[in-house]
């Protein structure tokens, strides 16, 4: 039984710290809607998404009514279209369009799974989709993209990461009229998971059955207030007070996956209990750090601060849902974190920073806004380092910058919603072109020869 004393708590938590659930994200998989056209298999696959996902909206907006908890995002994630076109890939456009348009007419947010796995090596068909990446997000409003390029276990693919470098660059020209935004909805991982609900990168994995729900909770607020009202405490007390907040926000997220999962007849997959913060002032994970001592996000201790909050995230929510999967840590996009905005426009964070601490958290170099004319062996090269750290630490990294048309550093771009703002940051102008001209496999740790 809940005390009366729980109630009010989760009352504040929602009214006053901005506790929501971030998401709640259908998987379905398309493998079964495969025919021997392009035209035919778009056709299934719109079909087969509008059939899954009809109620996921209603349901959703009554489950936040009921709870009084606010569900912020209802997504859709499907099998990597690559594998769906593998036999027409030119015409994965097709699909592609056939899916934002399933999700425009049943009010879904965004609609993750227009990717690829190419980890290891690039298949003909894969290296034709890879190149339909920059139309299809230019000419579509909710369908987001995914790239693997490589894992723990078989290393990082230098020939897709120099294609991705140009794929990006390519999408923020196409898209140029609004800052890039293509890039927004594009993000190139390593040890991509098959669970996530979070957007730009959900899939839904080929060993998944044929439906999941998976939800996204966050509470950056309602950990900064937790600790507000510590001053005093040691971070050993500061990582218990967070590990206890944490279980209270995980046991809200499992509450609404099992009960959508119920009045959907979908099985119950993950909760991701990543702290994914918004451009809200009290919504930050960078004012999380800057609470527990922190002058300004960026300065030295940064990492140290960021690897316990991390931790201590996934030590309370673990306790507190039968099944936690996705990504499952603290996000530190820029563009929509407050704090993180405010810091990199008084110039006290750096992308060599970011890198460092996407080294302890989740996930990577995430909504980086970079000058236009960044070459794109730069941005290919900044892909490598940030593969490097999710394959030598068996951890999940990505990355998702935005080089805007014609922005310099200093610059502001506005992407809107929870994409936020974003000051345009500076990259090294040292060139990478030879490095990664020359291609092939990084290969796998040592750690990687297990059985």
């Amino acid at each position: 039984m809940f005390s009366k004393f729980d109630v009010l708590e989760t009352i504040e938590m929602i009214e006053r710290e901005h506790l929501d659930i971030r998401t709640v994200t259908l998987g379905v998989s398309l493998l079964p809607c495969i025919r021997e056209s392009a035209e035919k298999t778009a056709s299934a696959v719109y079909d087969c998404v509008m059939k899954k996902a009809e109620n996921l909206v209603p349901v959703a907006e009554a489950l936040s009514k009921e709870y009084g908890i606010p569900i912020v995002n209802k997504r859709v994630s499907v099998t990597p279209v690559s594998l769906v076109t593998a036999a027409f890939p030119e015409k994965s456009g097709l699909v592609g369009r056939a899916l934002d348009q399933a999700a425009s007419e049943l009010g879904i947010d965004f609609l993750g799974g227009y990717s690829a796995l190419v980890q290891k090596g690039t298949a003909n068909y894969e290296k034709t989709f890879l190149e339909t990446i920059p139309d299809v997000l230019s000419s579509t409003q909710r369908l987001c993209s995914s790239v693997n390029v490589g894992s723990s276990k078989s290393g990082i693919n230098m020939d897709a990461v120099r294609m991705m470098g140009e794929i990006v660059k390519k999408t923020a020209e196409l898209t140029a009229d609004k800052d890039g935004l293509g890039c927004c909805k594009l993000v190139i991982f390593c040890n991509a998971v098959e669970d996530n609900p979070f957007m730009a990168g959900a899939f839904h994995g080929v060993s998944e059955g044929d439906a999941v729900i998976n939800v996204g909770v966050s509470g950056p607020g309602v950990v900064h207030h937790a600790l507000k009202d510590k001053k005093n405490a040691d971070l050993t007390e500061a990582a218990e007070i967070i590990k206890k907040t944490a279980f209270k926000i995980t046991r809200a997220g499992q509450l609404i996956a099992k009960e959508a999962s119920r009045r959907l007849g979908i099985p119950f997959g993950i909760v991701d209990l990543s702290l994914a913060p918004t451009p809200a002032r009290g919504d930050s994970v960078a004012h999380i750090l800057e609470e527990l001592g922190l002058e300004r996000v960026g300065g030295h201790g940064t990492t140290a601060a960021l690897a316990m909050l991390n931790d201590a995230v996934k030590k309370g929510g673990l306790m507190a849902s039968s099944r936690v999967g996705g990504l499952s840590g603290a996000f530190i996009p820029v563009s929509e974190d407050i704090g993180m905005i405010e810091a990199a426009e008084a110039g006290k964070i750096s992308v060599d920073k970011l890198e460092a601490m996407t080294a302890v958290c989740s996930v990577g170099l995430d909504m980086i806004a970079i000058p236009g004319d960044t070459p794109a062996t730069t941005i290919s090269a900044m892909i490598a380092d940030e593969a490097a750290i999710g394959m030598i630490n068996n951890k999940t990294t990505a990355v998702r910058v935005i080089p805007v048309p014609d922005k310099k550093v200093g610059d502001e771009v506005q992407f809107g919603g929870l994409l936020g703002r974003a000051p345009v940051m500076r990259v090294h102008d040292g060139d990478a072109s030879i490095f990664v001209a020359r291609g092939g496999l990084i290969p796998a740790p040592v750690h990687s020869f297990k059985n």
